[in-house]
């Protein structure tokens, strides 16, 4: 993907050019595609395989409705991720580094701890569950798998050219899709289906509540927070004709509108994906009983008997094609915070040898996660801790941001004000609701 300013830089040459005129300014000029970016790229990584478990596990056990969450979830998680956007746009440092300039250490260091823990135990799982879908498809060892699926990732982030491997990230996007052909080879009853999902149904038990907190702890998570505005800023970096928004505040109003979009987008793409997961398990797993699907690979070859070997095929393919994906986010983020804690070099646009320590915690974080799946360590119970850890740290750290974003030392004078701002503050009030569910599901 090229830069937005470096295409808009080649049409305007062409344009004076072909026809010694000045160019008109006009963004719709650009491809819409070619507007998407980081909010795409983030979206469709909140579908990782542990998400696409929890999915699965929401449709076989409660049916169609648990579907309605993912329409009350996405106002607030494109609200939340919005203003991650704007913070790296308008200052140039992602979340990470606006935090380190503006608190005490241990609030930097506390936090980068717990998404060191959490994304690497992400990642593990995530590398386990494309393992667990390789050997569904051709056999052979599953281990064997994670270790290739995990070394193919670090050295695409690391020896990769910045605007291929965001291209690839964004065309990968597509592979979410596999779940909307899965759901048409699925007999679903559509006037139940939609009933779950446009009427909401609450149960006051414990196996509903526990499934609506996994569901807020998947779709709202820190590392998403951390990459949108890591990657945001990162395109400013390696633009010359850009510079942070506070700076130039004449952009003010395209550059917001392209976040916007580009947010809106994303969150929505990985919000049909989730309601075409819980239909399709719902309509096949719940409707013949199977409610214990506890991962994705096991809801792929759950779904042969019910709806057929093609139905497993594209659901274990989305498993490796999501992960793909979503490895890349979990382990950057977790780069980019402590790189940008630390004040490094970041940044996956730089060579290696210009961001050693960058690059070197990357690996780290997937080197663990690859070594996690050789030990005795359970991976249901590993997501779950992981979802705790990420719902104890959500809290904090999207309180940070909607402190940051009102600060003028931060933003300058383009503090965030509206209906965005009081989303943002009732997703963190959402989240920490999901907190006290959590802490209730475990006494």
């Amino acid at each position: 993907m090229v830069p937005w300013a470096k295409q808009k830089e080649v049409r305007d040459v062409a344009a004076k050019k072909g026809s010694g005129k000045k160019p008109i300014e006009n963004e719709d000029q650009d491809s819409f595609l070619q507007r998407l970016g980081p909010g795409l790229i983030t979206g469709a990584s909140d579908d990782d395989p542990s998400g696409i478990g929890t999915y699965s596990q929401a449709g076989a056990q409660l049916g169609f409705g648990i579907s309605w969450t993912m329409l009350i979830t996405y106002p607030l998680m494109a609200a939340i991720q919005e203003i991650s956007g704007r913070i790296g746009r308008v200052t140039g440092h992602g979340i990470a580094g606006n935090v380190c300039r503006n608190f005490p250490a241990p609030v930097i260091w506390s936090m980068i701890v717990l998404l060191f823990v959490a994304n690497t135990i992400n990642v593990a799982a995530d590398l386990g569950a494309m393992g667990d879908a390789l050997r569904l498809l051709i056999g052979g060892p599953g281990t064997l798998y994670v270790v290739i699926f995990g070394a193919v990732s670090v050295i695409a982030q690391i020896f990769f050219k910045y605007e291929r491997y965001v291209s690839i990230l964004k065309w990968l996007t597509l592979v979410l899709f596999a779940y909307v052909i899965a759901l048409f080879l699925a007999k679903v009853p559509w006037g139940e289906a939609l009933k779950g999902l446009l009427i909401p149904k609450i149960e006051w038990s414990g196996s509903f509540l526990t499934t609506l907190v996994a569901i807020l702890g998947t779709t709202i998570s820190p590392y998403l927070f951390i990459w949108q505005s890591s990657q945001e800023a990162e395109e400013q970096r390696i633009d010359p004709d850009k510079k942070p928004l506070k700076r130039e505040p004449e952009k003010q109003d395209e550059e917001v509108k392209r976040i916007r979009i580009d947010t809106l987008v994303g969150m929505a793409v990985s919000n049909v994906i989730a309601v075409a997961i819980i239909i399709t398990t719902a309509a096949t797993l719940h409707a013949s009983g199977k409610t214990d699907i506890e991962s994705s690979a096991q809801a792929a070859e759950a779904l042969r008997p019910v709806a057929g070997a093609m139905a497993e095929l594209i659901f274990a393919l989305g498993i490796i094609g999501t992960g793909l994906l979503a490895i890349p986010v979990l382990a950057g983020s977790t780069a980019y915070a402590i790189g940008e804690g630390r004040k490094w070099p970041v940044g996956l646009s730089r060579k290696p040898k210009e961001a050693v320590a960058f690059y070197g915690v990357l690996a780290l974080s997937v080197g663990l996660g690859i070594g996690l799946n050789f030990t005795a360590l359970d991976p249901i119970k590993a997501l779950y801790w992981s979802a705790v850890i990420n719902g104890v740290l959500a809290v904090p750290i999207m309180t940070v941001m909607m402190l940051l974003v009102r600060r003028k030392s931060v933003m300058g004078d383009l503090v965030v004000s509206g209906p965005v701002y009081w989303l943002g503050w009732i997703a963190t009030a959402a989240m920490f609701l999901c907190i006290v569910g959590m802490a209730c599901s475990l006494m």
